[in-house]
């Protein structure tokens, strides 16, 4: 395969000194290498900017899916907890796919898919139903990118004494995000995103005294995050295998965030890369779907110029220029989208503009 720059929200193109690290083989039991997951997970706590005396990180193998399903079975008790979720795109939705499976009591809250939750509506849902025991969102929904209110929702969830559960799969790394006030309990993302290392499992950063809670709750034993976390407290040793490969290069993705100055340093990156995306994109015909002040900075979501527009000759055209991109996931309206994460910077995106803009020229004096 070409070497292709990955403007997608993860996997994502990676840097040359993070895939060095996957040629070594590694032992699980090795002390060296249960060290590298143990300050991998201090490193966790100390960027979520809590204290390592009341927040832990749990490393989990899988996607993030994975850790997603790992939470909701491990801290959701059937028939006695009820989880309140909020959907304004396709992971918001998953969540609630995952209930279903689980025989989960629960109840939904759903926006359109360019719109943010309100935190006042979920102050009416919570005041209507007592029953409700957890709150479950999306930070950043890749379905769109569009960037959700967890703060202002965390303050009404923290006002009910509810369980808070984000997911801040492609957010967490690359937008600047502050656990000390303590409104979430249970932070889900992975290692293929704003940290920009590669897929192979995924993360939970918790807070102590809920996840002390979760004891016994668990309807599966390769995803139960508490006996994930009771073993991995001990010394760093994974219950079942770990990828050990990508728990390396993931070790240095995160020396390279430091490096990089950190998460505001990544944060603004992102940020001119989407601004510069959208702004050389809007001459040529490619509106963004999301609304400038809800767009995030992972991803962004462009609606089809007209009807004649085919994603797959486009698709092909930037690949073969050496930019690959994502289709929609939209239901109603015909999108796609182009990631801004990743090791991805300004000269990468004025290349893919030009390539862009050069397309939409030709097709405009075909037509």
């Amino acid at each position: 395969m070409n070497n292709y720059k990955l403007l997608t929200p993860g996997p994502l193109t990676t840097t040359e000194a993070v895939k060095r690290e996957m040629l070594i083989d590694r032992c699980t039991w090795d002390d060296d290498y249960k060290q590298v997951t143990q300050t991998i997970r201090q490193q966790l706590v100390e960027l979520a900017q809590v204290d390592e005396t009341q927040y832990t990180a749990v490393l989990m193998q899988g996607s993030g899916s994975f850790v997603v399903e790992s939470v909701l079975t491990t801290t959701i008790l059937n028939d006695i907890d009820k989880v309140l979720i909020i959907t304004n795109g396709a992971y918001g939705e998953r969540i609630v796919k995952m209930a279903k499976a689980l025989q989960l009591q629960h109840v939904v809250y759903c926006v359109p898919y360019n719109e943010q939750p309100s935190p006042l509506e979920v102050q009416n849902i919570l005041e209507k139903d007592d029953s409700i025991t957890h709150v479950a969102v999306v930070h950043c929904e890749t379905t769109t990118g569009i960037l959700n209110p967890i703060d202002d929702i965390g303050a009404v969830v923290q006002a009910f004494n509810k369980t808070y559960i984000v997911d801040a799969m492609s957010s967490f790394g690359g937008v600047p995000m502050d656990l000390s006030n303590g409104q979430i309990d249970f932070l889900i993302s992975s290692a293929n995103k704003c940290i920009q290392g590669v897929p192979g499992f995924g993360f939970v950063i918790a807070k102590i005294e809920a996840l002390q809670q979760c004891e016994g709750i668990a309807k599966s034993v390769a995803l139960d995050l508490y006996d994930q976390w009771k073993v991995m407290q001990v010394d760093g040793k994974w219950r079942f295998t770990s990828p050990t490969h990508v728990v390396a290069a993931f070790a240095k993705a995160l020396e390279e965030l430091a490096e990089e100055g950190g998460v505001e340093a990544r944060s603004k990156r992102y940020a001119q890369n989407n601004q510069l995306l959208r702004e050389r994109l809007s001459h040529c015909g490619l509106k963004a779907y999301i609304a400038e002040d809800m767009q995030s900075p992972i991803i962004t979501t462009f609606l089809y110029p007209d009807e004649a527009f085919s994603f797959d000759d486009f698709y092909q055209d930037m690949k073969q220029a050496g930019f690959v991109i994502y289709p929609g996931k939209l239901t109603e309206l015909d999108t796609f989208r182009i990631g801004n994460i990743g090791d991805v910077h300004e000269e990468d995106i004025t290349a893919l503009c030009k390539v862009i803009e050069n397309y939409m020229a030709v097709k405009n004096n075909e037509n």
